[in-house]
C-alpha cells in the first residue's frame, strides 16, 4: 500500500469550522511578565480582562475561530523566554470557558513554544514560522521543521494542525526562489497542514497575485491569505485563497494598538458571509 503523506489536507478547515474559506480572528495578548513594555501596575489580570473583552467582540461579531498570540511583545524572540510561555498558557486558561469557536495559538516567533501552549490549553491550531531560512528585523531567523515536526509527535500533539507562514513579516527568504517554488517545495517536504502568506507586517494588504501564485502552485494544502484583509477586499483575497486571518481591520479605526470593534466585526463577517452564499 502506498503511503498517503498527505492524509486529507483539504477536508480538515470545514471539519474543524463548519463552515467554507474560514475567518480566523487574532486575539491580540497585551505585554506579559517579561516583555518591554509590560504593564507592571495593571498585572497579568489587566491582561487576562483585555483578552476577554476583546474574545467576546470577536465571537459576537460572528468570526470562525481566533488564534491567541503574543502581538504586543515586540520586540519579537525567535526562541520564546519560559516566563512568556506561562503567561501565555495562564490567560488562556483563565477566559477558556468562554471560548465558543476553535481556538489555536500563536507564540511569536517560536513554533515548538506554539505547541506546547495549545497542548497545554486544548487548541487546535498553531501558526508559526516553521520551515526555511530569513534574514529579518529580529536577526537571521533558521527554522527547523524536521525537528517541530517530532517534536509534536512526541508530546502527542498529532492533531493539532500546524499553519506555515511562508512569507513572514518583517523578513526575506535567504535562497533566491520564487514564492511558488517555497510553496511546492514546502508542501512536498513539510506535509504542512496550511500555507499562509503574508504581507510586510500586520495590517498590510497580502497581494492577491502572490495568493494565485501558492494557490496554483500546491496540491492539496489549504492557503490562507495572512495579513492586511478588509470588508472592500475579503472577497478578492477570499477568491484566491482557502481562508484567512484576521486581526487589524478589527481593532477601533482600523488601528494595530486598538482594541477589537465588535461592530467592525460584525460588518466584516457580514460580508464573508455573503459571499459564502454564492459558493
Amino acid at each position: 500500500m502506498a503511503l498517503d503523506f498527505y492524509g486529507d489536507t483539504s477536508n480538515w478547515l470545514e471539519e474543524t469550522f463548519h463552515v467554507k474559506k474560514p475567518i480566523i480572528a487574532m486575539c491580540h495578548l497585551q505585554p506579559l511578565p517579561g516583555d518591554p513594555y509590560y504593564d507592571e501596575e495593571g498585572g497579568i489580570e489587566k491582561v487576562v480582562e483585555c483578552a476577554r473583552r476583546d474574545l467576546h467582540a470577536l465571537q459576537n461579531g460572528g468570526v470562525d475561530g481566533v488564534m491567541f498570540s503574543n502581538e504586543f511583545a515586540l520586540p519579537y524572540l525567535t526562541k520564546m523566554e519560559p516566563i512568556t510561555l506561562a503567561a501565555m498558557a495562564y490567560v488562556i486558561g483563565r477566559i477558556k470557558e468562554d471560548i465558543t469557536v476553535p481556538y489555536g495559538v500563536n507564540c511569536l516567533w517560536d513554533p515548538i513554544a506554539s505547541l506546547d501552549v495549545a497542548k497545554s490549553v486544548g487548541g487546535q491550531f498553531i501558526r508559526e514560522i516553521i520551515s526555511g531560512v530569513y534574514a529579518s528585523d529580529f536577526g537571521i531567523w533558521d527554522t527547523n521543521p524536521g525537528a517541530t515536526a517530532r517534536y509534536r509527535h512526541r508530546i502527542g500533539a498529532d492533531d493539532i494542525k500546524m499553519l506555515y507562514n511562508i512569507v513572514p513579516e518583517a523578513a526575506k527568504y535567504l535562497a533566491d526562489r520564487d514564492i511558488a517554488s517555497i510553496a511546492k517545495s514546502t508542501e512536498f517536504n513539510c506535509r504542512p497542514d496550511a500555507i499562509c502568506v503574508s504581507g510586510l507586517t500586520a495590517g498590510v494588504e497580502t497581494d492577491t497575485q502572490v495568493l494565485t501564485q501558492v494557490k496554483g502552485a500546491v496540491k492539496k494544502t489549504p492557503i490562507f491569505c495572512n495579513t492586511g484583509c478588509n470588508k472592500d477586499n475579503i472577497v478578492r483575497q477570499l477568491s484566491a485563497s482557502d481562508g484567512a486571518v484576521c486581526a487589524t481591520t478589527f481593532k477601533v479605526n482600523g488601528q494595530f494598538e486598538n482594541p477589537v470593534d465588535e461592530a467592525r466585526v460584525k460588518e466584516f463577517m457580514d460580508v464573508v458571509k455573503a459571499y459564502r452564499e454564492t459558493l
